[in-house]
């Protein structure tokens, strides 16, 4: 470690993790059980202090070890179907749950980003927030127009404690790149940094606010989606206000069915809003764990929480739909040149061999009950495939990666018989169709003419100049040609005087020698 401050951090961990009874727990799972015996230098071991379950001591583990711990309990709480019950319904409270702040520490930091008092801005401001998660609360508040809003703070030094673990994540990726071979295909250092700037980009709310406000513009008399309007003259850096909003947390599964909930039509719905979201407007709330979604009845979402977004260039954008697509029609040989194509693989490698492992990867999951089919799953274990392949990770899709695996997560805790193909397969079809049609062609190029229009002007100018030089290429070329010619008949000259020079030399030296 460079900084000394990365070491008492880690010291830090080790003991949280301590604490919390967490060192015994992982003593006993398989990978450690030959190291069990190291459990006695544990002052756990001597103190035989009762912790809880072990949910409650995971729980309380990432709660005490900061935001980004939390938003990686929040990450795996969406997963229901890959982590035993215990443990979830645990982590499902890191989604609003987390401990809260103190009411006067919010009331500081709201009065110094305003500028005024929490009287002057608010008719009504609630001491008790309504959630709290790992990098803000929410305050509910009314404002003197008489509109019912929340307000969202920041929690004190969020800053400090995310700046240093996120160096702590550097230190280990450098770590693993110098000893671990695979790091360097992961692309360590790279997914830590596209990490920090989702985080960093978490901690300014006026970005927040922005994005809120492109999202709820995007879905606009929408059906499927509601984002809540900002409020601009009350939101800075450290503090939003939004339009307050009401409807059923999409976690409380037992309230949601007492309320006759449309349960498959909800599932099928966030699978249509994620792929909307990034195929038509390639920008997609990249946060979409059961506390930031909300349902208004029937098959309704809200959304809330907008700090995680994302976005792909139009290369990711169609790579990644053509990827999909020959998924689901189980076109491996495609998948496979496509990966060749994009570069992901090494150009050395053999299409019908990645092609045939990828086939035996995907059949066995196909051939299962639609609502056995996972594609986390299938995410895995392509990725175990591809290890094999020295297929590259891209940094740039890992946030995507994480969005579509919570979607599926949620999907599965509503209606666990989502077919995630057959309702995203008539999507992809469909984009594919519009973007590639005649009409969208010519949309793109009008969309283009202005750009184009601009040169218009340079172009004579332009073609003269490629003219200029092609002409003046060929002439360089003659002329290098005509040189090395002269070059060719001086060397043959020099070399025949050479031969006549050694000849005469070597008949001067025979009479030297005969006639004496």
């Amino acid at each position: 470690m460079k900084h000394p401050k990365l070491i008492l951090r880690l010291l830090n961990i080790n003991w949280v993790l301590i604490t919390h009874g967490l060192d015994d727990l992982i003593l006993k799972t398989h990978l450690f059980r030959p190291l069990r015996f190291l459990a006695i230098f544990s002052p756990n071991f001597w103190r035989k202090k009762e912790f809880g379950t072990r949910g409650e001591r995971i729980r309380r583990t990432l709660e005490d070890l900061g935001p980004i711990y939390v938003k990686f309990g929040q990450a795996l709480s969406t997963r229901k179907d890959i982590l035993p019950d215990d443990i979830a319904d645990e982590l499902v409270k890191l989604q609003d749950k987390v401990p809260p702040f103190s009411d006067q520490q919010a009331r500081e930091v709201i009065e110094q980003e305003l500028g005024m008092s929490i009287e002057t801005a608010f008719a009504e401001f609630s001491a008790s927030p309504l959630a709290s998660a790992s990098v803000a609360q929410v305050h509910a508040a009314v404002l003197h127009s008489g509109e019912e809003v929340i307000v969202k703070v920041l929690r004190p030094d969020v800053e400090k404690w995310i700046h240093s673990d996120i160096g702590l994540l550097y230190e280990l990726a450098s770590f693993a790149e110098k000893f671990w071979t695979d790091a360097k295909r992961l692309h360590a250092k790279e997914i830590v940094a596209e990490f920090e700037k989702t985080l960093l980009d978490e901690l300014d709310l006026v970005r927040e606010a922005g994005n809120a406000a492109k999202l709820r513009r995007n879905f606009e008399g929408s059906d499927a989606l509601y984002v809540p309007e900002i409020h601009w003259e009350f939101t800075r850096r450290k503090v939003l206000v939004m339009e307050r909003i009401y409807g059923i947390p999409v976690g409380n599964i037992d309230e949601l069915r007492a309320a006759n909930a449309d349960f498959k039509l909800l599932a099928e719905r966030g699978v249509e809003i994620f792929f909307t979201q990034v195929f038509r407007d390639n920008f997609f709330h990249a946060d979409m764990h059961p506390g930031n979604i909300f349902v208004d009845i029937p098959g309704k979402y809200i959304a809330v929480d907008f700090g995680i977004v994302g976005s792909l260039s139009s290369s990711d954008q169609r790579y990644l739909a053509e990827n999909l697509l020959a998924f689901f029609n189980r076109d491996y040989r495609r998948v496979a040149e496509m990966h060749l194509q994009s570069g992901w693989v090494p150009a050395h490698t053999r299409v019908e061999e990645f092609e045939s492992a990828i086939r035996s990867v995907c059949e066995p999951i196909f051939d299962k009950p639609l609502k056995d089919i996972s594609f986390g799953l299938l995410l895995l274990r392509l990725f175990q495939t591809a290890r094999r392949f020295d297929m590259e990770v891209q940094p740039q899709l890992v946030l995507l990666q994480k969005t579509l695996l919570n979607i599926e997560g949620l999907g599965r805790q509503l209606y666990p018989d989502l077919d995630l193909w057959q309702t995203a397969k008539p999507f992809l079809e469909a984009w594919f169709k519009e973007r590639l049609s005649p009409k969208a062609k010519i949309q793109q190029a009008i969309k283009k003419f202005p750009e184009l229009a601009e040169h218009f002007p340079e172009v004579p100018s332009l073609l003269f100049q490629v003219l200029d030089d092609a002409a003046h290429t060929s002439q360089r070329a003659e002329t290098h040609h005509q040189q090395l010619d002269r070059l060719h008949e001086q060397m043959q000259s020099n070399h025949k005087g050479t031969l006549y020079a050694l000849l005469a030399s070597a008949t001067m030296i025979s009479a030297a020698i005969f006639f004496n």
